[in-house]
Order: C-alpha cells, then sequence, then structure tokens
C-alpha cells in the first residue's frame, strides 16, 4: 500500500468500490475517478499534462480520500475531497482536490482556504472538479484572490472533460494494457449515466434575452458592457462544451482556434470578442479539427436572430473559369440536402455574393455574369438557420447550436477536400534524353546568354545587365 505523505495524519487510497452511503454521489465518483487516475497510466498523464505535469515511464500516481493534516495555521473549516501525489525519482510533486457534482458549485471561501492549505503543507496545486465550465484548467470559473496564488497554482476540470479524456484515449486505442482499458471503460460507462449528475453547459446566462432586447430596441452596446461580458465568456464556455462533444462524436481533440495570446490570457480573449461584438453584433468562432480540409466557422448574428455554420476552401487554381470552380465544389457537396444551404462565392478585392445552394444547382449563369472579368478565390458552403422564438431562450439556444455544427460537420465539413497543386512533371527540355549534368546545364545557360544579348533586328536593343 506504502506510506502516507508526511503531511497527512491519516487518509485512505481512492478505492475504485467505495464504501459510502447512497446519498454520497461526490465522494463515490471523486473516489473511482481518483482511484482510476492512480492506475491508468494513460488517462493519468493526459489529465496531469494539462495542469502542467505530464508523468514519465518511472513515475508513481497515487491518490488518497478521506485525507486529514498534521499541521495547520488556524481551525481547518473545510476538507479537501482528495489528494494526488506523482514521485518521479526523488522529486515529489501534489494536488489538493475538491470537486461538486450535480448542481453543486464551488464556493470561493473553500478554494482559497485549500489553497492556504497547500501553502502550509507544500502541496504545489489546487485542482477543483464540477459542472461548471472553463475555457482551459487554468481558466477558472471562480474568481480568487491573485495574492493567494504564489506557492500554489490552482486549475479546473469539469466532468465532462474527464469524460471525454477517457472517451477519446479509449476511442483511439491508446490504454495499452487490457485491465486499464477495461476499468477506464467501466469509468466512462458510470459517467455517462444520468444518474451520476454529470452534465454540460446546457444554458446561456439570463443576460442573454436582455442583450437581444437591447439591440433590438437599438440601444447603445459597449465593450465594456456587465451584459455583454456575461454573454461573451458563456459564449466561450458554450464553445468548449460544443469542442467536448465534437471530439466524442468524431473521435479526435476538437478545439476553438485562438491566438497565442488568448490562448495564454482568457481575459484578452474575452476584451476581443466584446469589441468584436460591438462592430459585428455577431458571437463567431473558429473549430479546428484534426485532418479536416478547413477549420468551421460557427457565427451567431444577435441583430438578425441567426445561427450558421460553414466551411471556406480555396478555389482551384488549375481551373480557370468560375463555372469550373463552382462545379469542383457542387461535385463535392452533392449530397447536402438544399434546405437552409448556401454556398458564397468570394472575389478579389470584391467580398463576397452569396447564393441559395438549391439556385446553383439549376444554373450557374447569374454567377458567371456577376464579374466577367474575375474568377473566384475562395468558396464557401454554410448551413443557416433562424431558430425564431428559440434563439433568445436560455437553453433552446444552446441545444440548437449544439445539434447545428456537428450536424453540418457530418454532412458538410467531413466531405470537403482541399485543393492541392498537382505534382510537378518533368520539363520537356529536361526529359530522359537530355543532358541534365552540370556540364549540360552549363551549356544551356551559354546558349541563353547569347540569346538574350542579340535581340532581333526588328527589335530595340534594351538596356543589358553586365556581370
Amino acid at each position: 500500500m506504502g506510506e502516507l505523505p508526511t503531511f497527512l495524519s491519516s487518509g485512505e487510497r481512492a478505492r475504485l468500490f467505495p464504501v459510502l452511503a447512497d446519498t454520497s454521489r461526490e465522494g463515490r465518483a471523486t473516489s473511482i475517478f481518483l482511484a482510476c487516475l492512480a492506475n491508468v497510466r494513460e488517462f493519468a498523464d493526459e489529465l496531469l499534462s494539462s495542469v502542467g505535469r505530464g508523468i514519465g515511464i518511472t513515475s508513481k500516481v497515487s491518490a488518497y480520500t478521506e485525507i486529514c493534516f498534521n499541521n495547520s495555521t488556524g481551525k481547518i473549516k473545510f476538507r479537501p475531497d482528495g489528494l494526488i501525489v506523482v514521485e518521479t525519482g526523488r522529486s515529489n510533486w501534489s494536488a489538493l482536490i475538491e470537486s461538486k457534482i450535480g448542481n453543486a458549485e464551488l464556493s470561493r471561501d473553500q478554494i482559497e482556504s485549500y489553497l492556504k492549505l497547500a501553502r502550509e503543507n507544500g502541496i504545489n496545486a489546487v485542482i477543483t472538479i464540477s459542472n461548471q465550465h472553463a475555457t482551459s484548467s487554468a481558466d477558472h470559473p471562480v474568481k480568487i484572490d491573485g495574492k493567494l496564488l504564489g506557492k500554489a497554482a490552482l486549475y479546473h476540470w469539469s466532468w465532462m472533460d474527464i469524460l471525454t479524456t477517457a472517451d477519446l484515449l479509449l476511442t483511439n486505442g491508446r490504454v495499452q494494457d487490457r485491465e486499464q482499458k477495461i476499468m477506464l471503460n467501466e469509468f466512462r460507462r458510470f459517467l455517462s449515466h444520468d444518474s451520476t449528475g454529470v452534465k454540460g453547459f446546457d444554458r446561456m446566462p439570463a443576460e442573454w434575452p436582455k442583450l437581444i432586447a437591447d439591440l433590438g430596441t437599438g440601444a447603445q452596446i459597449t465593450a465594456q458592457s456587465e451584459i455583454l461580458t456575461s454573454v461573451v465568456r458563456a459564449w466561450h464556455l458554450e464553445l468548449r462544451d460544443l469542442s467536448l462533444i465534437l471530439s466524442r462524436q468524431i473521435g479526435v481533440p476538437v478545439s476553438v482556434k485562438l491566438s497565442k495570446q488568448e490562448a495564454r490570457h482568457p481575459e484578452e480573449r474575452l476584451k476581443n470578442d466584446c469589441t468584436a461584438f460591438c462592430n459585428s453584433h455577431c458571437l463567431s468562432a473558429l473549430l479546428m479539427i484534426p485532418e479536416a480540409a478547413v477549420d468551421i466557422e460557427i457565427t451567431v448574428d444577435v441583430r438578425s436572430r441567426t445561427l450558421a455554420a460553414g466551411a471556406k476552401l480555396l478555389a482551384p487554381k488549375d481551373r480557370k473559369s468560375t463555372s469550373a470552380r463552382l462545379n469542383w465544389l457542387l461535385r463535392q457537396i452533392s449530397e447536402v440536402p438544399a434546405q437552409d444551404a448556401y454556398v458564397r462565392v468570394h472575389w478579389p478585392y470584391r467580398g463576397y455574393t452569396q447564393y441559395p445552394l438549391s439556385e446553383l444547382r439549376q444554373t450557374l449563369e447569374r454567377v458567371t455574369t456577376e464579374h466577367p472579368d474575375s474568377t473566384p478565390m475562395a468558396l464557401e458552403v454554410l448551413t443557416v438557420k433562424r431558430t425564431e422564438r428559440r434563439f433568445t431562450q436560455v437553453s433552446n439556444f444552446v441545444e440548437d447550436i449544439e445539434r447545428l455544427v456537428p450536424n453540418f460537420y457530418g454532412s458538410v465539413g467531413s466531405k470537403l477536400k482541399a485543393w492541392q497543386p498537382p505534382a510537378p512533371g518533368i520539363r520537356p527540355e529536361r526529359n530522359e534524353s537530355a543532358d541534365v549534368s552540370t556540364e549540360g546545364i552549363s551549356e544551356d545557360a551559354e546558349e541563353a546568354v547569347a540569346e538574350f544579348s542579340d535581340p532581333p533586328e526588328d527589335e530595340p536593343s534594351k538596356k543589358k545587365f553586365w556581370f
């Protein structure tokens, strides 16, 4: 069993089958999770890497519940739900675990108490787990006094983060040991059952219908508006949840495309998107899917109350006419239902024009006569939905987004193929009978110099370059 860490007076190894009261859903879920973390190496490595502590081949992961500490200053009001210890050679890393399940939310006082406890006992981090969502493990859903984040770091996993991690590991066959694979699969089954109390992001904040109403009446919305800030923050959480949903459906990790600055600083991203909304009255994002031809663009136009999912491809350069380039795209989406589907034709220096897919399938004449002196530089296919009253409803809006985007990717995004230039062939003058040795190439160069130096008699002499 091994010894307890020196700073603990008591504690139990996390059990896969904990003996707890029927009412202790939280304690049961935490113990089962920690037992899997300690016994399935790939699972531990994936999750702990998200908090900056990947494990090596020689690392040992231990997990405890019902922990009590030897020493602490002052009276302990709260007790953590668990402890993770990673031993690698002579170095140790540890993290306190605090978890909530169902509708229970994390408490600021409780978290700050654990940060102080961690600091007093040389523990490296506090990790919270709940159904509250965050854009990353470092973006905590509860705002904490920054002075407490010195020696002990604070991280957060949603239960959906944990479930998705387990699902992807199993889907992609990354767990090697048979017994560990069975254990992780049972944990996945346990977490995905309704009775466990795990749920995804399922509603926008109360400010959502208020923002829509204000825009409808022509109210001035500023980037510093508390209503807008609340909505954009919720939009980021919905994007994270949507990424997890798609990850589980496709079997690869889907993520939101962010700049390095925005990925490191969520508040910078929040500020940028609030400013962008004030300019466009739209919420938007790009989802990156490994091996997909293009990113999936999501746009929520609050003023027109429409939802859109789209994908844009560069037009094939080996097709010279507008009709040839459009037919290249139409062949790829020949089985896509025409209802709510549109194609945007992007022109050089002229923006884009948009057409119903049903119209393009019948005739391309309108497009080819639009700009007869130009050819499209990019082609975009999208699905646009107007959801009427559901758009303003905090739960139905989320449901509609989480239905639209996976359906679009399945029917359109996954079918698209990016244009690639053909492989270069052998130049006619350099065929198999040509002399391509250095001497042969030198002779070709000398002949070219002579040709350039002696222009035809009917052509005026041009300025020569002397080497």
